[in-house]
């Protein structure tokens, strides 16, 4: 039973039409479908009985199931979600002060092979659709009347699922109400996409995780350094500034002992010197069986302070959720442990 999440407008109209409906109707039901995000026909009391039971017997409007959820001490909550043909997939709800943020994945797994990340041990196992991202804001919004950010930083490349990624930006900034400041969407260096998305109608903030401040150290960490290296990430960079007017937001993981050490700020400070840009710094959270380690506090404040003495703004972002491996470069889809955290 195809699900009718799927169509976007176009496509609802076009169903409607063929059943003999005026175009009115595809906008009440997209309004249910995203604005209100009901899950049962019954409840769309503007709609003729007579069609939303025709359209039960022939579509479903699930969200995806929540196979396992997992609540943090610190209010993270990770649910694990099941799709329509089985794929499976995280996504994470993150507490904030004013607001809070949903943290969500754009494919099942990753093929980028990052060797610090915890998704990327799993390899990919498909992109998702758009309809199958935002429902995973929809799910989040059940659980918190707060969530007012969205981050696109949860499983997988999301400018390698171009299409999906901005059919999904569409829904959140038309019928499900979030404005473009509030949605960040990351990526690990696809220049292409970066230069693409400058273009785009919808001014929404850049991240790009960096990693290390020269290209060998970077290839090691990310091998899409080796399609992308330093220098044209940051030209594109500089051009996504330079058209959108939004600085870019630099995600750099400090690893112990690898890419934490004063030399590697100075370096990263005289790198970063020629795009406007904030600077989040990230102590890495360790994944079992995986080689890296954590940086020591006194190594964080060091790096800190002397980012702070070049770059545009720096500054440290605490990572949330990592008793339930909720935290960056954690997801991994490991559900048999989540029901006993909540």
């Amino acid at each position: 039973m195809k699900n009718l999440r799927a169509f976007d407008l176009a496509g609802l109209t076009g169903i409607l039409s063929e059943m003999g409906e005026p175009a009115y109707r595809a906008r009440q039901l997209h309004d249910w479908l995203w604005t209100r995000g009901t899950e049962d026909f019954g409840d769309m009391t503007n709609l003729p009985g007579a069609l939303r039971e025709k359209l039960a017997r022939v579509y479903s409007i699930t969200l995806p199931k929540v196979a396992d959820e997992a609540r943090g001490a610190d209010g993270t909550v990770k649910l694990l979600l099941e799709l329509d043909d089985g794929a499976r997939v995280e996504t994470v709800l993150m507490p904030g002060g004013d607001y809070d943020a949903a943290c969500v994945s754009t494919m099942a797994g990753c093929d980028l092979g990052c060797v610090f990340c915890a998704t990327g041990t799993l390899g990919k196992t498909r992109d998702l659709a758009a309809h199958e991202i935002a429902a995973q804001v929809l799910l989040l919004k059940k659980i918190s009347a707060r969530l007012r950010n969205v981050v696109f930083m949860g499983m997988g490349e999301p400018l390698l699922n171009y299409e999906a990624t901005l059919g999904a930006v569409g829904l959140l900034t038309g019928p499900m109400g979030f404005g473009a400041r509030r949605i960040t969407v990351s990526t690990a260096g696809v220049v292409p996409g970066i230069k693409r998305l400058a273009g785009e109608p919808y001014r929404v903030k850049l991240a790009v995780s960096l990693n290390a401040p020269d290209d060998s150290r970077r290839s090691e960490l990310m091998p899409l350094n080796k399609k992308w290296p330093l220098v044209e990430l940051l030209k594109a960079c500089r051009e996504y500034y330079d058209r959108t007017g939004r600085r870019v937001t630099f995600e750099y993981v400090l690893v112990g002992g690898y890419n934490d050490s004063t030399a590697d700020a100075r370096a990263l400070v005289r790198l970063l010197a020629q795009v406007p840009h904030k600077l989040n710094l990230i102590a890495y959270n360790p994944v079992e069986n995986l080689p890296f380690k954590p940086p020591t506090p006194e190594a964080v404040e060091h790096f800190l302070a002397e980012a702070r003495r070049g770059a545009y703004a720096a500054g440290v972002r605490n990572s949330r959720g990592t008793d339930i491996a909720a935290a960056c470069g954690q997801l991994m889809l490991k559900s048999g442990d989540l029901g006993s955290r909540g």
